[in-house]
Order: C-alpha cells, then structure tokens, then sequence
C-alpha cells in the first residue's frame, strides 16, 4: 500500500489529512488550470479524487467555487482540503551538484533560458536516462521556481535548446510554435551530391513504438503532415552540408524526411546509412550531424525580437574541414 501522510508544498504550506491548507499562486504556476494544478500538487492522490473534491467545492480560490477549468491567477489563495498526499523524499545536499551547462547559456532573462544543447544529452529523463537536460537544470538552479522546456531536441542533435522561467512564457512561446511565428534553422551534412538550391518538402509522417519500446516514424499517407524548406549550403561531392527551416515540429522529421529522399544525415544511426557512419567514424565523425543553428523568435512577455545563435560545434567543423583537404573519391573516377 503506498504510504500516504502529509508533504510541504513548495510556498511552504503543509497539505495533509489533519487540516486545510492555503496555497498562494506563484508565478510558476500562474496561467495554469485549477485540476492540473492540484494534480501536480497532491503527490499520491488519484486523479479522479481530485476532480471530486473539485466538483464538491472542497477547493476554493479566494474563498470562491471554481471549475477545473479555471486558470489561476499570481497571488490566487487556494484551499486544499484535509488530504492524504504523498510524502517528498528529501533531497541530498551533501554532495554537490556539477554545472554541466552554465557555460552553455545563449541567452537569459527573468522568462526564458536558452543553452546550447551538446550532442549526447538527453532533454529530459526516462528512458534509461536517469536525468535529463532539464533535471540537470533544476539541479543547478534549486532557487528556481519554474523550468520547464519549451520543445525538444534529439539527444545527439545538438544547438539551440529553450527552457521556460515562466508559465506564462511557456504559453506564449507554444502560441508562437503553433501559430508558425518561430523560425527555426537547423545545419545537416547528408550522404549524396544534392542540386537544388532550394526544395520545400512535405511529407505525411506516422509515429510508431517497437516492440523494445523504441520510438520509429515512417512516411505513411495516414501520417501526420510534415513541413520543410531545404536551403544547399555547401556541396562535398558525395556529401552535401544543408539548411532546413522547419514550417512543422513533428519527431524526427528531418532525420526520416532526409531520409526517404535517400540523403540520409550523416552519422544517424537510426534512419541512416550504416555502413557508411561505420567508415565515418574513423574518418572523425563521432556523432549525427543535425545541428539547431538559429531560432529566430519574439520575446514571449515583451515581443522584442530576438535571434538565438548556437555556432557550429568545434568537432562538425573540424569535419567539414577534412572534406574540404580531402574529398571523397567519386563513384567513377577517371
């Protein structure tokens, strides 16, 4: 039987069986509804008790009945009833925590962070990943109230990764995600000799989960619609270094777009070409080449533009420089 008693929430407040407790809205969860909210907050506690104590008017804001749809507002008073939750587990501080990313910020305020992403990090944990970019951050940032990714990036796909210091940024950013108000660029080298200087792709894009619980897409015509602009950058011969502005945000959409034209990424070991990420490697590529260059967006509170650079990694480059001293053979060579 899970052992229920009582737990502090995060303002301090002690949510337990004995009395009620009085909640404020901070801002980290302001903008958010009511019944996610508690959910979130009563650690333990079915879903479907929580939806009755809301449809009993055992929580109340400001004193006030509300729905589960209700949106609070910072500085909200909430009333939790006498409840059992789930006791916290007490965080180790003994051992100190390593700043794996600090030297990574691009840019900071008091709504948004955003890093530059290395290869080899997952975003978030799970998986068999015990801990993510993300979980990573919070550890660093203990005094934080809110951290939360705004999107995703693959774990070895590297560059401009966002992270959310508000709700109501977090809002705002996925309002300008779906409103297709975000432009983000992403750098690829592919395997092949790609001509044309600018192709619009769309493909329709279905998700699928292996028996070993692997995440796989495929283009299916019951797929979901995926979006793509490709610019030609630089051509290697037998290799093409691409830009590709993302119209659409589906999982793993350059990666099998790419790949269905037969210009697999190189180094993907997924959807690419195995035989030849074999031999890349001991050319010097350890890693995909899919790097997230530029993102181009409007602050989500105060709409100033703002245009996030991550570079080149140092290793990409130092590849692209053995094709420029060493070309690939041609398939027929005189």
């Amino acid at each position: 039987m899970t052992n229920l008693s009582k737990a502090s929430n995060a303002n301090g407040a002690t949510i337990g069986p004995n009395s009620a407790a009085m909640l404020t809205v901070d801002e980290g969860s302001a903008g958010q509804r009511i019944d996610n909210f508690l959910t979130k907050t009563l650690k333990g506690v079915p879903k479907s008790h929580v939806y009755r104590i809301l449809r009993s008017g055992e929580v109340r804001v400001n004193s006030k009945r509300i729905d589960a749809t209700y949106r609070l507002q910072l500085g909200d008073l909430v009333r939790v009833p006498p409840i059992r939750v789930q006791p916290q587990p007490v965080a180790d501080d003994s051992r100190p925590v390593t700043a794996k990313f600090e030297q990574s910020v691009i840019f900071e305020d008091d709504a948004m962070l955003v890093i530059d992403k290395p290869a080899g990090f997952a975003v978030h944990g799970g998986s068999g990943v015990s801990r993510g970019v993300i979980e990573q951050l919070r550890l660093e940032r203990p005094h934080a109230k809110f951290l939360e990714l705004v999107h995703r990036l693959d774990r070895e796909t590297s560059g401009v990764l966002m992270v959310a210091k508000k709700r109501s940024a977090l809002v705002g950013l996925h309002e300008a995600m779906r409103a297709n108000h975000m432009d983000k660029r992403y750098l690829m080298l592919v395997s092949g000799d790609w001509k044309e200087k600018k192709k619009r792709v769309v493909l329709a894009l279905q998700k699928h989960v292996t028996a070993n619980g692997e995440r796989k897409v495929t283009v299916e015509d019951e797929g979901q619609n995926s979006e793509t602009i490709f610019h030609l950058k630089k051509s290697y011969g037998e290799f093409t270094l691409l830009e590709a502005q993302l119209i659409t945000g589906r999982t793993h959409q350059l990666r099998v777009q790419l790949a269905h034209l037969g210009f697999p990424i190189a180094g993907d070991d997924k959807y690419g070409d195995f035989a030849l990420n074999k031999a890349l490697q001991k050319r010097g590529l350890k890693r995909m080449f899919l790097h997230s260059a530029e993102t181009g967006i409007r602050h989500p509170l105060s709409g100033d533009k703002l245009k996030l650079i991550a570079p080149l990694p140092a290793a990409l480059q130092a590849f692209l420089a053995t094709l420029e001293k060493k070309p690939l053979p041609t398939k027929n060579p005189e």
